[in-house]
């Protein structure tokens, strides 16, 4: 069984410090080709479609359309604050390898 990603709750915190929910918007976390190590996430402030899983919390949402999903399951969606700058981050148990940048992964 595939399990959906999960949001932790610092990442639906830091949602709803920027109002995100307020405004309509929802977290949007997608997959695409490309990147350093052949696949990217995308991740930016979106609207909700009729598309999308939605993970909910704290009266925030996260969405991902049904093509990325599968590259996300187990998957766990984070908000860090480092020294290099806050961002949100995802820990995918399916990337095989991962680019310094974060952003990019293999399978």
């Amino acid at each position: 069984m595939n399990l959906p990603p999960t949001v932790t709750d610092r990442a639906f915190e830091r949602l709803s410090e920027i109002s995100a929910g307020d405004q309509g918007q929802a977290l949007r976390i997608a997959v695409e080709g490309g990147g350093c190590s052949g696949f990217q996430y995308e991740i930016k402030l979106d609207a909700p479609t009729e598309d999308d899983l939605v993970l909910e919390g704290l009266g925030q949402k996260v969405v991902v359309d049904s093509i990325s999903l599968p590259f996300l399951t187990g998957a766990t969606i984070d908000f860090t604050e480092e020294l290099i700058g806050a961002r949100f981050v995802i820990e995918n148990p399916n990337a095989s390898s991962s680019c310094g940048c974060g952003t990019s992964f293999s399978m």
